[in-house]
């Protein structure tokens, strides 16, 4: 009886084992999203949301992990994808004006050319695309220069965030010791 168990486990574990997924590992440079309003599906649960959000963003989160981000990882001058992996993912559910341009409701990607002293944000056409490495300068909708400032404390991990304003909210963007504000109108 004790031999029938034993081989009846085994066979089970075999099988078990078997039927295992191989799952990738994961990302070294998770996927976030943030939203206009601020937390706004907390806020649908909560019943107290438009009906849809301002603007949706889905962007890829690389860290520092002791190297240095600008002028080096992400060099300066060259197109930037604004994060890691596939290009920044910009959805507006209305139209907007970003900077001092109007952009119709639609989906874009977004991309930046940071230099020293400002980052040119771009945003663009073109969809569904990894990394800036097919970007198609013919295709943007958008490019204004931004100045950059110093974060009084490093940041590990690329982050975006909206921060309201009178007249809209500011995309805060910050990497390492820097940071930009992209002025959103509503």
């Amino acid at each position: 009886m004790k031999k029938i168990f034993a081989f009846a486990l085994g066979l089970m574990l075999v099988i078990s084992t078997a039927a295992q997924e191989n799952w990738p590992p994961l990302d070294n440079s998770p996927m976030d999203m943030i939203y206009l309003p601020v937390d706004y599906p907390i806020l649908k649960i909560r019943k107290s949301a438009p009906q849809t959000p301002v603007i949706k963003i889905i962007y890829s989160r690389p860290q520092k992990k002791n190297r240095k981000v600008f002028g080096e990882l992400v060099e300066y001058g060259t197109v930037w994808r604004l994060g890691a992996n596939e290009a920044t993912e910009l959805d507006l559910f209305k139209d907007v004006k970003i900077a001092s341009t109007k952009i119709k409701k639609g989906r874009y990607t977004m991309y930046a050319i940071p230099y020293k002293e400002k980052w040119t944000v771009i945003i663009n056409k073109d969809n569904d695309v990894w990394g800036s490495f097919a970007y198609d300068e013919k295709k943007d909708v958008l490019r204004t220069d931004i100045k950059t400032e110093k974060n009084t404390e490093p940041v590990e991990s690329f982050t975006m965030m909206f921060k309201k304003t009178d007249a809209g909210a500011n995309l805060l963007m910050s990497w390492e010791d820097v940071k930009v504000s992209l002025p959103v109108t509503l």
